[in-house]
């Protein structure tokens, strides 16, 4: 038996192996429902969320998340519109961050049930979403080399990729954020850790997370034990925490762990809702998985810069040990570059001057 296995046997799935099919939704609490929208990645599907709502005396849905603006995405959703919603309309949407998968189509909702509609009538369907994460999308989606491109190619040359075909796949890859996301809503309202939303007389507590997009909102109902937790704790695999090339200094891993330990602090009986995988319980259990998982990647990375100097990219077979696509590399590169980061921001790791550009590190004394 794997460790991953190992892991997942540890943590309870109330609805076993059922899963909500294409166009379909599957409830999962009371007013709460499930859908699935495929992903054109190895991660090949994202969970979506439908909560029962009423605004203003407008009897609606909320909805949590989106998907990536493709013409198979729409479908499903067009087929969720017309047989899933009980004839009621998208009340507002709450995109927990701006990732691709989560904001894609946040642009083409919130248009489609706008106030010029016959069926929405006086009413704005709104993007909720924190300020730091439409900002980023608004420049991501303005910028051609966002996620791709040369700027990319770079700052993991300067890592250490060296492989000639990965690299010019990297620098012809532009727009890819735009690609996904081709829009943003211009007008959106602020979500803010702590904050409450009222959802059908239900309060649902903003809880921030840090670490893997600038300021992921999970949401949490007291009332329902539920916790949406977006990409924050996922049941099968680590979220991925990276150093991106906007900010290359940056040490996120220390940040998205201690969102973690705060998120500790929810009843062991949630049930979590995460963006890929199964709807689980086993919160605490898994929170400390995560925690234990980066320590023995940081032990990993700490032994490996002992035995020689390594950049980001040496450490690529050290801490994934399956083979990687290029979009798998480009999240694993930007890992590498995290773990990294957090044994130098401990004292752990110091530069090591190579002569030849490349960014190496090796473990102190």
């Amino acid at each position: 038996m794997t460790l991953a296995h190992a892991q997942e046997l540890a943590l309870n799935y109330p609805l076993g192996e059922t899963l909500p099919a294409p166009g379909r939704t599957l409830e999962v609490a009371d007013g709460v429902r499930w859908l699935r929208m495929p992903l054109p990645f190895a991660l090949n599907h994202i969970n979506l969320w439908l909560l029962r709502d009423e605004i203003d005396g407008r009897q609606g849905w909320t909805a949590v998340d989106c998907g990536v603006a493709t013409d198979t995405t729409r479908g499903h959703w067009q087929q969720i519109f017309d047989d899933e919603l009980q004839g009621l309309p998208l009340l507002r949407v709450v995109c927990t961050h701006m990732h691709p998968d989560h904001v894609g189509l946040a642009h083409w909702l919130c248009e489609r049930f706008s106030s010029e509609r016959a069926d929405t009538p006086g009413h704005e369907c709104r993007l909720w979403i924190s300020a730091t994460d439409w900002t980023v999308a608004r420049l991501a989606i303005q910028s051609p080399d966002s996620f791709g491109g040369a700027a990319s190619a770079d700052f993991f040359a300067r890592h250490g990729l060296s492989d000639p075909q990965a690299l010019a796949q990297l620098r012809q890859r532009k727009s890819y954020y735009a690609d996904l996301v081709p829009s943003l809503p211009a007008r959106y309202r602020r979500l803010m850790d702590g904050m409450t939303l009222q959802v059908a007389g239900r309060q649902w507590v903003c809880k921030v997370g840090y670490g893997h997009a600038p300021e992921h909102m999970a949401l949490h109902c007291p009332a329902l034990d539920l916790l949406i937790a977006g990409d924050m704790v996922l049941p099968r695999i680590s979220t991925n925490v990276a150093v991106v090339e906007s900010e290359p200094e940056g040490n996120p891993l220390p940040l998205f762990l201690d969102s973690l330990t705060r998120l500790r602090a929810l009843p062991a009986s949630t049930l979590v809702l995460p963006s890929h995988g199964k709807p689980f319980v086993g919160l605490h259990t898994r929170i400390e998985q995560l925690h234990s998982h980066h320590r023995d990647r940081l032990a990993d990375v700490l032994q490996a810069c002992a035995a020689q100097p390594c950049s980001a990219a040496d450490l690529l077979p050290v801490l994934f040990k399956r083979t990687l696509d290029l979009h798998q590399t480009t999240l694993a590169m930007g890992e590498s570059i995290a773990h990294v980061h957090a044994l130098v921001g401990t004292g752990h790791l110091l530069p090591h001057d190579s002569g030849d550009g490349v960014l190496r590190w090796t473990a102190l004394g």
